[in-house]
């Protein structure tokens, strides 16, 4: 495997198993963080056209992504879990 789709396939991995277990304050961080990273990355590339653009591009945009993740969750569910019922539906509480 090329060297440029492990890093990629391991941090899907992470967030993955990261944001199965968290608030959704925390999961929408997590997400705003990779989708800025993504956006950061490409834009740092455009911009800069190296690589020390396109990582510093991806970090930027990991930082604003989640923050803006984490700002905008809804204020009544900060601090609350999503749980499955056996049944399909899902119940919002405090979390365990």
């Amino acid at each position: 495997m090329a060297r440029t789709t492990i890093l990629p396939l391991t941090l899907a991995a992470v967030a993955a198993i990261a944001g199965g277990c968290a608030t959704e304050q925390n999961q929408r961080g997590l997400g705003g963080a990779l989708v800025g990273a993504g956006t950061g990355a490409v834009a740092g590339q455009l911009i800069g056209g190296n690589a020390t653009s396109t990582v510093a591009g991806a970090a930027g945009g990991a930082l604003v992504g989640a923050a803006v993740g984490t700002a905008t969750t809804p204020s009544y569910n900060r601090g609350n879990c999503r749980y499955r019922q056996p049944d399909g539906t899902i119940v919002i509480a405090r979390c365990r």
